[in-house]
Formats: C-alpha cells, sequence, structure tokens
C-alpha cells in the first residue's frame, strides 16, 4: 500500500548522486532519438539538479536554457553546477510557468510529469510557453509497469507492509497515457519511443549508500528499526544479485515523447 505523501527531491546533491545520474543516461537516449538541432532557446520544466540541462549544453549547442524547479535546494544545487552563462534557473510552478508566451523554441521535462498534480496543465503551460513550430517533449518512468530505478525498493518495502510516498500523477506515464496527453494539447506530429537504461554500482553498498538517502527514502528509514532496515537491506540483497565481482547491474525503463506546436 502506498500513503498520500508525495516525493519530493530538496537535496541537490544527494539526488545527483542517485537519479541524476540514471537521468543522464535516459537523457542521453532520449537526444539521440529527438535530435534536436542546434541554437535552440530551451524551457526545462522541472529542471531539478541541472542534469538535462547539463546535456543540453553539451551536445545540442543550445542559444538558452531556462530551467524551473519548485525546490529552492535543487535550484542552489544546479546554479553552482552549471556556470555556462547560457543557463539561468528560477523556483517555479511548472503549471504557472514564469516565462512569457511563445518565448521558447522547446520546452521539456525530463522525469517530471508525473509529479506535475495535473499533468494536462503542466503540458498547457509548456505549450504556452513554446512558439508556434516549437517542440515540446519529455521522457518519462514506466511507473505503472515498476520502470523507475526506485522501484526495486519501493517494492520491497511495501511488500514490508510499509507506506511508501509516490509520485502524485503515475497515470501520466507509459506510451498510450503519453500520447494521449500530447494529442489532447493540440499538438502535431505526436511520437513516442521507448527507452531502456543500465546502471552498474561498484557493489551493494554503492547501491544503498546512494538509492537510500534520495527522494522519500530517508524519511521512510528514520521510521523504522534498526532490525527491519537489515531485512529490507536482506530483501535488496536477494532481489539484485551482485556478479562474481560484487557489481550490481539493472534496468529502468522510460517513454520519450515529443510534439509540435501548431502554428
Amino acid at each position: 500500500m502506498s500513503d498520500k505523501l508525495t516525493i519530493r527531491f530538496d537535496d541537490g546533491a544527494a539526488y545527483d548522486r542517485s537519479m541524476g545520474v540514471w537521468s543522464r543516461f535516459a537523457g542521453e537516449a532520449f537526444l539521440d532519438w529527438l535530435a534536436p538541432p542546434p541554437g535552440l532557446r530551451w524551457a526545462d520544466v522541472g529542471c531539478g539538479s541541472g542534469a538535462f540541462s547539463e546535456l543540453l549544453l553539451r551536445r545540442c549547442a543550445p542559444a538558452a536554457i531556462h530551467g524551473v524547479d519548485p525546490s529552492e535546494g535543487q535550484i542552489a544545487h544546479a546554479r553552482a553546477m552549471l556556470a555556462d552563462k547560457r543557463a539561468t534557473f528560477e523556483t517555479g510552478d511548472a503549471m504557472a510557468l514564469p516565462m512569457a508566451d511563445a518565448a521558447f523554441d522547446a520546452a521539456v521535462m525530463a522525469l517530471v510529469i508525473f509529479f506535475v498534480p495535473e499533468p494536462a496543465k503542466g503540458l498547457a503551460e509548456m505549450v504556452r510557453v513554446t512558439r508556434p513550430g516549437g517542440i515540446v517533449c519529455a521522457y518519462a518512468w514506466n511507473l505503472l509497469d515498476g520502470g523507475s530505478p526506485f522501484d526495486p525498493l519501493r517494492q520491497e518495502a511495501m511488500a514490508m507492509g510499509q507506506k511508501v510516498a509516490q509520485a502524485p500523477s503515475m497515470e501520466a506515464s507509459g506510451a498510450e497515457a503519453l500520447t494521449a496527453l500530447w494529442t489532447a494539447a493540440g499538438l502535431r506530429d505526436v511520437a513516442t519511443h521507448p527507452i531502456e537504461v543500465r546502471r552498474t554500482y561498484a557493489d551493494f553498498d554503492e547501491w544503498w549508500d546512494t538509492t537510500s538517502k534520495a527522494a522519500s527514502f530517508p524519511r521512510l528509514l528514520a521510521k523504522l528499526s534498526p532490525a527491519q532496515i537489515e531485512e529490507l537491506r536482506a530483501r535488496m540483497r536477494a532481489r539484485l544479485p551482485a556478479d562474481a565481482e560484487g557489481r550490481i547491474t539493472y534496468p529502468a525503463h522510460a517513454t520519450a515523447v515529443r510534439g509540435t506546436v501548431p502554428g
């Protein structure tokens, strides 16, 4: 079972060590598929620690990137990590973006749309701030199919009877749901693409140290007794067996989507 608490990433550094690495892997695959032209002005909605903005700067020669995220901790980390003057960041709400109409050539949500309480409203804001003919795009873990890198830990905690926070809009993931959202928003040439990425950890301790300290898991562990924590660790060792050298490798699955603003 799960409670109604939602996942928040307030610690930018902890996010970067855990989900940030997964995000970069998925972001690389996303950009391979999207293949955007250089020189675009990008709105990075739900920019988090700046992981996707960093990819855009490295791979896509953008004219400018403006990132927005509700977490002051994430924004502070993004500003500290990216000194490039083309990238600017501010706190803000995805459903009420602090941006002018048609100010950008492309708007993106990188592993974010399922965190938006009203995904259609957030998408409408992306469309609003993107010029006619511009790109509105996203990629999202397939949460309903266990596609998130955090899903193994989440499932084992739930199997122990623990209440685990979840994204408020889990249904806004997967090709069918994203296609429906993008089509309902009036976007043209809507297309989706599957993404699978894999990450290798040096050993179980590295996996536990990075994963258990991110999102809602510190809050969960704080409620558990030492015996319960050891039970959860044992469950995870069994679920994520190491190879002969002690390394742990497992996959995560996401869906990419894109559409063009009419006009």
